[in-house]
């Protein structure tokens, strides 16, 4: 199994804060809003995924499983 980095657009206030601790998988549209990466959370970013998610304000960020 592998993770996927999610975010519940509803919850979310565009805050930014995933796009600064995990540049390599969000951005950020012209609203401040995240852009998520549709694949897989690589090996040596999922330490900063997981923080990002603990971090997001309105813990609107998530990592869900996903098959391979």
């Amino acid at each position: 199994m592998t993770d996927r980095l999610t975010v519940d657009m509803i919850e979310c206030d565009g805050h930014g804060v995933c796009a600064e601790l995990v540049p390599e998988l969000v951005d950020l549209d012209e609203w401040g809003y995240p852009i998520v990466a549709d694949s897989a959370v690589p090996d040596h970013l999922r330490k900063h995924a997981r923080r990002a998610v603990t971090l997001c304000p309105r813990l609107a960020l998530r990592l869900t499983p996903s098959p391979r």
